[in-house]
Formats: structure tokens, sequence, C-alpha cells
């Protein structure tokens, strides 16, 4: 954007740098650029230094301020030591006389701050490729055909821009999955960027993905970008996908297909280039034969599958794994007994590998200085088992799945005194989850209100997770 209060040498700046080949816009004054800034994303500002309030200065203070990442070149037919001098300790990039050839020197700056930026984003795409790199070790060791050939997979799609579905249990590494297949593209240097669907209300999660105009809500004070805004030239990662409401359901259909969405209580449609990987614990075919879950969606996003093995089906690994975690710990790798380490390979980990992390790290504590003995495994210890790794055994007769949910939410409910906030975390489950699933059992009509307690606790929860 150039500003200057001569809208003329305003105007054949602008058409000169876009002659050059940038994307120019141009204004006549300090005020009409703050206007312009609120309201379009710019990387650099060029701007006269004298001019009626607020001037060059005040205008680069402001910039500054609230919107550090932008450039600032200032440019003056007054140009004396001092005022350099200033503008650069105030934080502008550069600084030109407006006598001569000033316009070639403009040019010639936006080139070397394009050179340095795309230096810059180079440096923060190698910092976070080895990073994320690091952070992969914990998913990639181990050597199980089924983890062989997910990794297989996940490099083959990450050279392309395809939609990826990554299904398996919690715990598995669907997150670190996403973040490699990112890390391996050619947006690695672009922003990543993530989102719990099943995390937020549903009222909230339009907003939080596609962002909202001023006005839109009681609430929306001022326009917000939503996450699909800020993953533009990266990678968005939408997790839970399956618990995203339907209504929500039919407008990622339209950024899949189009590219293209409107903010909330805006008209104005907007465009973004962004890869989506989406994840899931679920079983989304059987959701769209229930009904639960767009079919077309579903095939938009079932792309290209991939299925991460539990570690249950890689027993063989939960060795390497262990030592891995141990030594993240601070641990030596002899620190786990020949009877500790056979209970682990035993031990189905229904919460998978982040279950296995967490069970070392309390036997860490339990042990002291002591060997891990099985005596310091959670899960042979009865009083240390959690509800999230306890598993029922089936009787020899059998037993009714559909008797034994229904069993459970009825006791979640009993225990949490009617609260389906409560007794959906007991169980595990968002809030829309186990109204689903009391539907299916007849406990709840289809539509029925929500309790008020429910809305208090919901949004108490939602506070505590922005706090």
């Amino acid at each position: 954007m150039v500003v200057d209060d001569e809208v003329k040498n305003a105007e054949l700046t602008a058409l000169e740098l876009r002659d050059a080949g940038h994307e120019v816009a141009f204004v006549n004054g300090g005020a009409a650029a703050i206007r312009k800034l609120e309201s379009q994303p710019f990387d650099a500002v060029i701007t006269d230094l004298r001019m009626p309030p607020p001037d060059g200065l005040a205008l680069l203070g402001e910039v500054r301020r609230r919107w550090p990442q932008i450039l600032v070149v200032l440019m003056t037919a007054y140009a004396t030591l001092e005022s350099a001098r200033k503008a650069l300790k105030e934080g502008a990039y550069d600084y030109v006389d407006k006598e001569g050839e000033f316009r070639e020197e403009l040019k010639s700056i936006l080139e070397r701050a394009a050179r340095e930026n795309r230096l810059q984003s180079e440096n923060r795409r190698l910092e976070v490729t080895v990073d994320s790199l690091k952070r992969v070790l914990a998913i990639v060791i181990g050597d199980s055909p089924a983890l062989m050939h997910a990794l297989d997979l996940a490099k083959r799609v990450a050279a392309t821009d395809s939609t990826v579905l990554l299904q398996g249990e919690s715990g598995t590494g669907k997150d670190l999955f996403a973040r490699t297949i990112h890390v391996l593209s050619r947006r690695a240097a672009g922003p990543w960027v993530k989102v719990n669907c099943g995390a937020l209300p549903e009222n909230l999660l339009e907003s939080e993905l596609f962002g909202h105009e001023r006005g839109a809500f009681t609430g929306a004070v001022r326009q917000k970008p939503g996450r699909f805004e800020d993953g533009d030239g990266g990678t968005i990662f939408l997790d839970e996908i399956g618990e995203l409401p339907l209504a929500l359901q039919v407008k990622l259909l339209q950024v899949i297909e189009e590219k293209t969405f409107t903010r909330v209580g805006g008209n104005q449609p907007r465009t973004v280039d962004v890869r989506i990987i989406a994840a899931t614990n679920r079983s989304l075919e059987a959701m769209a034969r229930e009904r639960q879950f767009r079919e077309d969606l579903f095939f938009r996003l079932n792309v290209f599958p991939i299925a991460l093995p539990p570690l249950r089906d890689r027993p063989g690994d939960v060795a390497r794994l262990a030592d891995f975690f141990l030594q993240r710990h601070g641990a030596s790798t002899d620190k786990l007994t020949r009877e500790a380490l056979h209970a682990l390979e035993r031990y189905p980990f229904p919460g998978n590998v982040r279950e296995l992390e967490n069970t070392l790290e309390r036997a860490l504590i339990l042990a002291g200085s002591d060997p891990i003995g099985a005596e310091h495994l959670s899960f042979a210890r009865p009083e240390l088992v959690s509800q999230e790794s306890w598993v029922p055994r089936i009787p020899p007769g059998g037993l009714s799945l559909e008797v034994l949910e229904r069993e459970l939410i009825l006791q979640s409910l009993d225990l949490a005194r009617g609260n389906k906030s409560q007794a959906a975390r007991l169980l595990g489950l968002t809030r829309r989850t186990l109204y689903s699933r009391m539907e299916k059992h007849g406990l709840r009509k289809p539509g029925e209100g929500e309790d008020p307690v429910d809305e208090v606790d919901d949004d108490a929860g939602a506070a505590g997770e922005g706090t």
C-alpha cells in the first residue's frame, strides 16, 4: 500500500510498482491507510513522511503496534539524517529521498525485502521440519508391517495436494502423522492449523472455522478471520471430523470442491488455497449409512485414507517404544525390569502409544530410584486403573453390546446427576455424541431441548479451554 496525501504521487508510485510485478493499492493519507489496513492484509506500506496527522512517523508507530509483521518504508522530499535515524529507530525497514529516481530505489528495497523474507521462510521451514521430525520419532519407532505401510502411504501422499483421511483409535498418532504429511509437503513453509471439531460448541465452531464479520452475532465486536483463512497456503488439520455438525458439513464440502466460503454474517465469497487433512476414530462410512454424516462429504474426504494400527497389533514395537519414552523422561533403558516389560507386551493398551507413555511416566514416579517392576504399572494395580483404560471382560456366554452401551449411559447420567456434559465426559464422548447415542437407545427424543445446567457447564468448559 502506497500512502501519500498528494494522491497523484501515490497513484504514479503504485503504477510503477505494479509494472514491477507487485499487487498495489494506494490511499491519500494516514487515516485512510489505517482504515485500509483494518479491512485488508498487506505485506508492506510505503508512506510519505510529511502529511497531515497522522503523518508518516505516526503511521509507522501504529503499524508497528498493531501489525508488526508489515514492512514500512518512508519517503520524503525533506530528507535529513536526523529524520532517517528516527524512522529507522522506530522500526522502519528503510527510508528513501523523493528527489531523483526514488521509485527505482523503492523497487530495489522491495526486492531485497522479498529475498530476506524467502530466506526467513526457508529457515522457519527447516526449523519446523527438524522439530516435527523429532516428534515423529515416537510413531515411526518400530517395524511392524502395518506401521511401515501407513508411513509409506503418508510419504507418498505428502508430495501431492490430495485430501487425506487418517483413521485410527485414540492415541495411535493421527496428529503426528498429519504433521508428518505437512512437513514433507511443498507447503511445509506455510501455516499449520489444527482444529478439534469436537472441542467447541456448535454455535462457535462455524465462526472458528470460517470467521465472522463485525456484528454477525452478539459479542462479534470486530471482524475475525477463521482458521481456513489462517491456513491459506498451508495445511489445516480437522481432528475428530466425525463430530462436525451436519449444517457445517455442507459448508466444508463447498470449501473442498470450490475452495471458497463466506464468513458468518458476510456475503463476500473468500478463496483459500489450503490442503485438508482430516482424522477420526469413528467409522465415517457407517455414520454415512446411518445418515449421521453426509455421504458426499465422506467421499470427498476419503480420497486417500490411511489406517493407523493400534498398539495391540504391534506388540513387537512395545520394547523399543518403552526405551524411547524412558529416555525422553531422563531414565536409562535398563530401568525397566524383564517382568515389567513382559507385562507391557501382554497388555492391550486401549489408549495406544499415548497410554504407554503415560503408564511409564507414572511408573517412574512410583518406582523412584528403584527399577520399574510390574507392580509399578497402573494396569497391574486395581486402585490406580483409570476409567479410560478399563476394559470389561466378555463372559463365556457372551453379551449384548447394545445393552452394555445403554447401561453405561444410564450409569453415567446417574453419576453426573443428570448433567449431560458431565456424563459425556465420564464416557469420553462429546455432548453431541452422547445425545445421538441416547436417541439411539430411546433415552432422549430427537431435538429435545438442552438442560440449562448443561449450557452453563459447557460455557464454563469452553472458557476454561480457551484460557
